[in-house]
């Protein structure tokens, strides 16, 4: 438990450190593009991060569940790498495609389609959870965080400088795409002093050849995490395909103020992976423990968010921004869920349950979408922030019952192909 604590301390010193210098740029891009403006940027991240997120594979799951046998990381890393370029040339058709039928459901103006698409482009050559994976194998996450703080801070850098020389939706997407090339750059650096990365050993047989239930798992923490991207940036497009850009902004400025729990629920999720991978009998008690401990925590951000909302979003997005608070709040009861849920869903992913994870994340998640509509008809921003809040509490729900009725879960690693062989 000690290293678990320290890691998931560097972990939240980072997302701090994050959150602090995201508070800026958002404060920045809110007051310099207006409603308008900041939902035409809102719209073009949110592509960017959706096709990153439905062509990306967790292949940092695999780095860690795989590589941590006698042969060292160098086939698991070589299977991880494969996976990233695959994903980056399925993430191009896929952007062409959204971008060129952007014009009949996004109200995104034709001159920013082309810049959408440099966008995705680029966020796809950022992938690097291959090297995110390699730190965490080996508990490096202290050289993880000092290599992801590259991002807000060349952010936050950019962010400026567009308000400086270049105060339009150009000048902070030009931000934004440096930010990812600049940490992609920095986690394959710091990966590669810590563990040789043998570009010979790409391949997709290597590993599938030696545990047959690589596939399964593949596809399995894809769909999981495309689903999580579901919950958030195809949420996003559809309140702007539904009520336009101002409504996507604004659905963006509460989604980031008050989902920032859910990035700390991925970011424990981050953190107790490992520790479950390696530690077997023990498993169920750390993530009970974890989750009740992210209870209480998630209560008292609640309590913030309820409070200090509104005062938060006159005081970095404006007297603008206002009618959101309701919509943050919702969001913020939504992120504390997830936060309870996270060590549940870890749990189950590190217990070879990665399919059942991924249904019981994938029923709610659809729901929502198909009542997004409804839903915005019914209550605007606020009625779209209850259909992300209804799938947290569904999904939690669900990998509480998926857990206790297992009657017993033990961590699973496959074992090495000549103990299956004899």
């Amino acid at each position: 438990m000690h290293r678990l604590w320290r890691n998931i301390g560097w972990l939240l010193g980072g997302r701090g450190f994050n959150a602090v210098l995201s508070l800026v740029y958002l404060a920045l891009a809110t007051r310099t593009l207006g409603l308008e403006g900041f939902g035409y940027f809102a719209l073009i991240v949110a592509l960017g991060q959706t096709v990153t997120g439905l062509a990306n594979f967790q292949t940092w799951q695999f780095v860690v569940r795989w590589g941590s046998g006698e042969d060292g990381p160098g086939e698991a890393t070589g299977f991880a790498i494969a996976l990233d370029l695959l994903s980056v040339a399925l993430g191009a058709i896929l952007a062409a495609v959204l971008v060129w039928t952007a014009q009949f459901w996004l109200p995104l103006p034709d001159d920013l389609l082309w810049l959408a698409f440099g966008f995705c482009l680029v966020s796809l050559a950022s992938i690097r959870t291959t090297p995110t994976g390699l730190l965490r194998l080996r508990f490096q996450y202290g050289k993880a965080t000092a290599a992801e703080a590259i991002q807000p801070l060349v952010r936050a850098l950019g962010a400026v400088l567009a308000v400086l020389f270049l105060p339009s939706v150009l000048g902070f997407i030009l931000a934004w795409a440096a930010a990812e090339v600049a940490v992609a750059v920095a986690l394959w650096v710091v990966a590669g002093r810590q563990e040789r990365i043998d570009l010979s050993q790409i391949s997709f047989r290597r590993i599938p050849r030696k545990h047959p239930g690589v596939w399964r798992f593949v596809w399995s923490t894809n769909m999981t995490g495309s689903l999580n991207v579901g919950g958030k940036q195809v949420m996003i497009l559809l309140v702007g395909a539904i009520g336009g850009e101002a409504l996507a902004g604004g659905f963006r400025v509460a989604s980031q103020l008050g989902q920032a729990l859910v990035q700390l629920a991925q970011t424990v999720s981050k953190a107790i992976y490992p520790e479950l991978v390696h530690a077997r009998d023990t498993a169920h008690d750390i993530a009970r423990r974890m989750a009740n401990i992210a209870l209480v925590g998630g209560v008292l951000a609640v309590l913030a968010a309820l409070f200090l909302g509104r005062w938060g979003i006159d005081a970095i997005a404006g007297e603008d921004f206002g009618k959101v608070y309701w919509a943050m709040v919702i969001l913020s009861i939504a992120g504390a869920i997830e936060l309870v849920g996270a060590s549940l869903e870890s749990l189950l992913v590190s217990a070879g349950r990665a399919g059942t994870a991924f249904l019981v994340r994938a029923i709610p998640t659809l729901l929502a979408l198909a009542l997004m509509q409804v839903a915005m008809d019914w209550n605007g921003l606020k009625g779209a922030a209850f259909t992300v809040l209804g799938s947290s509490a569904l999904a939690v729900i669900g990998f509480w019952v998926a857990i206790i009725s297992l009657k017993q879960i033990h961590i699973t690693i496959d074992p090495p192909a000549e103990a299956r062989e004899g």
